[in-house]
């Protein structure tokens, strides 16, 4: 562990410590949050005593340290993690949400987006709507921003990402809730997404990412479209290696820094339609039985733009074809 590394996660168990687990409202007087409201006064001509009194609506919440520590993605095998995600109540949330949202889902379908993998984000996230989070998006942000050093500047830009979707929305930010990284709605968008990627699929003229479901779907598959996704390409083809010795890939890393050709060469056997110059990926997963290893294309590597983990991307790509193919079979 390197000194700079050391020196954050001393920080940020400093920070459990004296806290002893209790939310706390976050002092304006520090200079890092003095540095963030005068970035918002002076770029973006945000009050300054509202920038205050809303910074100091916020508490800095150490349950949400403790849970960024320790993600599922992170913690847990595949076969664990994948039972949790592919279980006949929420594939049959998933077919009841396909079919309650069909008119939507046949106009994504015809316009070429991947509604499978929409359906699959939309289940891995939130269960359709049913677990959106449970913490204030303000006090999450607030909280990750100021006293989380290792991601401090990705969240203070998502918290000022957050003050201007609220300005735009004419959204009173100290409401919302969302995951403990700050993620909302249904589609668990980041404030930089929503203004970014959302888009207004009712043509209400307004974007709901909490309540219009047709914003919802259009706003994923917008995302996804954005981050390059290739009608008609595939995700993902289960494959053989003719060793057992990987040493050969950068395995755990979802860049595409393989081709067709490049991992047939190596050994590695599965089936696809695209072409050896094709940018690919092998995937080793923990299976219950021992190691199972799939094959990423382009459009697998999209999905992990929603999420960078490979367990992930690989349980939304399966949540999504069982549901499309109206199968409850949920065995590998």
């Amino acid at each position: 562990m390197t000194s700079l590394h050391a020196l954050r996660y001393s920080t940020i168990f400093s920070l459990l410590t004296l806290t002893c687990c209790t939310a706390h409202a976050i002092d304006i007087e520090r200079p890092e949050v003095k540095t963030f409201i005068d970035k918002l006064v002076t770029k973006y001509q945000f009050g300054r005593t509202e920038v205050q009194q809303t910074l100091q609506a916020a508490e800095s919440n150490p349950s949400i340290l403790a849970a960024i520590s320790k993600p599922a993605e992170k913690t847990i095998p595949w076969h664990e993690y994948r039972a949790r995600f592919l279980i006949e109540k929420r594939i049959s949330q998933g077919q009841a949400f396909r079919k309650e949202h069909e008119a939507m889902i046949n106009k994504l379908t015809a316009a070429g987006a991947p509604v499978a993998e929409i359906l699959g984000i939309l289940g891995v996230e939130t269960s359709y709507g049913q677990n959106t989070g449970r913490y204030r998006v303000l006090d999450a942000l607030a909280t990750l921003g100021f006293d989380y050093p290792a991601r401090s500047d990705f969240f203070l830009y998502e918290l000022e990402e957050y003050f201007l979707l609220g300005r735009e929305l004419k959204l009173d930010i100290k409401q919302p809730l969302g995951s403990y990284a700050g993620a909302m709605g249904s589609p668990q968008f980041m404030p930089h997404s929503y203004r970014q990627f959302a888009v207004d699929g009712d043509t209400d003229g307004h974007i709901d990412l909490w309540n219009s479901w047709d914003d919802i779907l259009a706003s994923v598959a917008n995302y996804l479209h954005q981050h390059g996704w290739r009608a008609g390409e595939p995700v993902l083809a289960h494959a053989q290696l003719s060793s057992s010795d990987t040493s050969e890939f950068t395995i755990g890393d979802v860049t595409l820094n393989e081709t067709v050709a490049s991992l047939k060469a190596k050994g590695v056997k599965f089936v696809t339609n695209l072409p050896d110059t094709a940018p690919a990926v092998l995937i080793a997963l923990e299976g219950k039985d021992g190691p199972e290893y799939r094959v990423g294309f382009n459009n697998f590597y999209v999905i992990t733009r929603y999420n960078r983990s490979p367990l992930y991307a690989n349980a939304v790509y399966d949540l999504g074809q069982i549901i499309t193919a109206n199968d409850t079979n949920i065995s590998p």
